[in-house]
C-alpha cells in the first residue's frame, strides 16, 4: 500500500474568477508532494483567472463537473476570489460534489472565500473554520463558528483567510491531506482483513501466545490550530 500524497488523486474546484494564486501556489504544493491534481469547473476547456481585480491567465480544465466524481478523488481544493465560488455557490452539481467529499468524511481545503461552498453544502454546523472575514456572518448563519487565524483545522477541514496566509495553508494541506489520506487506506485495509462478521484477533493472531496486549501509534500531540 503506498502511504502518502504520491499517487493520491485531488480535486480542485474553481472556475471564471477564481484568485489565481490561491489555485496555482497550492496545486504546485501538492503536485510537489506527489499527489495527481484535477482542476474541476463547470465548463470544459479554460476558466479565466484573476490577480485581485485584474486578469490573469487562462487555466486548462482538466475535468467538468459533469465528467467529475468525487468518488474517484482522495481531497478536494477550494480556491476563492470572490467570483468563482459565488458562482458555484449558485450551481447545485458544485454544491452536491462538495457535499459528497464531507459526506465521505474525506478532507477539504478552502481558503478565502472558498468556505461559501462549505456553507451551501450544509456541512458547517459545531464547526470552526476561518475565512475572509466578510464570511464570518455567513459561518456563524450556517451553525459554524469563526476564527481570525491564518490557518484552522477542524478535522478534515482545513481553511485560511487569504492570498497572505498561503505558506501555513500549503504547509498544513500537504500534511493534514496526507495523514488523513493514509489513516482512511488503513482503516480500508483493516476492515478487508478483518471484517465487522469475523471474530476480533486474540492473542495467538497478534503478537503470539500470551500477546494479549496491542498498542496502536498514538500522534505525540494535537498540531496547531485543530480545533
Amino acid at each position: 500500500m503506498q502511504l502518502g500524497l504520491k499517487g493520491k488523486k485531488v480535486a480542485i474546484l474553481a472556475t471564471d474568477g477564481v484568485e489565481q494564486v490561491e489555485l496555482v501556489e497550492p496545486r504546485k504544493a501538492l503536485d510537489a508532494a506527489g499527489a495527481e491534481t484535477h482542476l474541476i469547473s463547470p465548463k470544459a476547456g479554460e476558466i479565466q483567472a484573476v490577480n485581485h481585480d485584474e486578469k490573469g491567465d487562462r487555466l486548462h480544465v482538466d475535468r467538468t463537473l459533469d465528467q467529475a466524481r468525487a468518488s474517484e478523488y482522495s481531497a478536494l481544493v477550494l480556491p476563492g476570489g470572490v467570483a468563482s465560488p459565488d458562482q458555484l455557490r449558485t450551481n447545485p452539481k458544485a454544491v452536491q460534489f462538495v457535499r459528497e467529499f464531507l459526506l465521505s468524511d474525506k478532507p477539504v481545503a478552502a481558503i478565502c472565500h472558498g468556505p461559501w461552498l462549505l456553507v451551501e453544502a450544509d456541512g458547517l454546523a459545531g464547526r470552526t473554520i476561518t475565512s475572509w472575514p466578510s464570511l464570518r456572518t455567513d459561518i456563524r448563519n450556517a451553525g459554524g463558528t469563526w476564527v481570525d487565524e491564518p490557518v484552522h483545522v477542524d478535522d478534515n477541514l482545513i481553511t485560511s483567510r487569504k492570498p497572505a496566509d498561503i505558506p501555513y495553508f500549503n504547509k498544513r494541506i500537504v500534511q493534514e491531506f496526507s495523514n488523513r489520506i493514509d489513516e482512511a487506506e488503513v482503516d480500508e485495509l483493516s476492515e478487508q482483513s478483518f471484517p465487522a462478521s469475523d471474530p476480533a484477533p486474540g492473542p495467538t493472531s497478534i503478537g503470539g501466545e500470551g500477546g494479549s496486549k496491542t498498542t496502536y501509534g498514538q500522534p505525540d500531540g494535537e498540531a496547531p490550530g485543530r480545533a
